[in-house]
């Protein structure tokens, strides 16, 4: 692709690209030469006019553009892009003895800003959230098909961040036909169903695979509590691994249908209750009946899509770990998770702690959680890190 314009910065904006992060804000951009379209390769300099990188251009949204290559004589065309889409599956092949659902590029993380690839079993599903991307769907589309061998690939852009873009919702069968069943996929031995079209995400929860094995690790005789279950992903792994019984709440009755019928496809005997409603208001009544769990798993949905709803976000996880610790048994284990990008690391586990200050009761943090290995976070966008967890220990 022939770069059509130039961005050039404003002085002191160049040090985050020298430094390899790859977003250029609105507010950084001195002025355009030329007349992008978005999505169109641009040559970024900085006030000096020396080259910082190629990127894609997005008029619409507050990151004015995005970096695709630092190095001035790698001009990103479809050879480019096809080898770098190689590479990124390639660094996962690893992962196949486990799985057949696995996240083949990450954004940012995988230099492709704005691609979201995952893999369930012959199915590819993408995620084109950038204009730099979404210019370029064919050319990615073909670089996935001779990457993968797969023969079907199905668009999922209906995220918000398309809009931010300027980029309507897109969806539907980019190569073959439209899904019209779910997909069977294999996770550690346990057998999963993936509605790829109007499933969650891109149907299933990748991101949670190594923590579903964590999980799994310590189920064996345990009751355990699943809040937030969607498809009941923790309470089969759990189950399958020897819990004693597993209790699961979301308020999808047709999550919960789905769970139903891959606890069956599991041939899972144990005592599985599925619970539809709010799951605030089941840990009150767990709390009222005298319930009491030894593995408790809070997997919420996303609180605080941005900053502004940071207040909001903080106040629900403490009130959601407060309610789970006053249910956990002595010596019980509690997996909490946050996948909000805007809450931090440090601050989640403040959050934490401060419920087990208001539980009044004593805990230790054993392990720090977080997504899988195919969901990398680059050293230099650590904007990318949006999965935290925390096993905690009440003693």
């Amino acid at each position: 692709m022939t770069p059509v314009a130039t961005l050039e910065l404003r002085p002191g904006k160049e040090r985050s690209l020298q430094r390899r992060h790859p977003w250029i804000y609105a507010g950084a951009v001195a002025r355009v030469i030329g007349r992008p379209a978005p999505g169109d390769l641009v040559r970024v300099v900085g006030a000096d006019q020396r080259f910082l990188a190629w990127a894609a251009f997005s008029p619409e949204s507050t990151i004015r553009a995005r970096a695709w290559s630092f190095l001035e004589h790698e001009i990103p065309d479809d050879a480019w892009l096809s080898a770098r889409v190689a590479a990124s599956v390639a660094r996962r092949a690893h992962l196949t003895r486990r799985t057949d659902a696995i996240r083949l590029v990450f954004g940012e993380a995988d230099s492709l800003p704005g691609l979201i690839v995952d893999r369930y079993a012959d199915q590819l599903v993408v995620q084109l959230m950038a204009a730099g991307v979404d210019a370029r769907r064919e050319a990615i589309v073909d670089a996935l098909v001779t990457a993968t061998g797969a023969s079907r690939v199905y668009e999922r852009s209906d995220a918000a961040s398309r809009q931010r873009e300027g980029l309507p919702s897109r969806e539907g069968a980019l190569r073959g036909a439209v899904p019209v069943a779910a997909v069977d996929i294999i996770e550690d031995g346990v057998r999963y169903q993936v509605d790829v079209v109007r499933g969650h995400k891109t149907g299933f929860y990748i991101d949670q695979r190594d923590n579903r094995r964590r999980l799994a690790q310590l189920a064996a005789g345990k009751r355990v509590l699943n809040c937030f279950c969607y498809t009941g992903g923790f309470s089969l792994a759990a189950l399958s691994a020897g819990a004693a019984a597993a209790w699961s709440i979301d308020s999808s009755a047709e999550a919960l249908a789905v769970a139903k019928t891959q606890q069956a496809l599991n041939s899972i005997d144990s005592p599985a209750h599925w619970i539809q409603g709010d799951v605030f208001d089941a840990l009150k009544r767990f709390a009222a009946d005298g319930q009491r769990f030894d593995l408790i798993v809070l997997d919420p949905p996303k609180f605080a899509p941005s900053v502004q709803h940071l207040d909001r976000a903080t106040r629900a996880y403490k009130q959601l770990s407060l309610a789970a610790l006053r249910l956990l048994e002595p010596d019980g284990r509690l997996l909490t998770f946050s996948c909000s990008g805007a809450v931090s690391v440090d601050l989640f586990q403040k959050v934490v702690a401060g419920a087990v200050i208001d539980a009044r009761v004593d805990a230790q943090m054993l392990e720090r959680l977080a997504a899988g290995e195919d969901h990398p976070v680059s050293m230099t966008h650590p904007e990318g890190e949006y999965l935290k967890g925390l096993l905690l220990a009440r003693l």
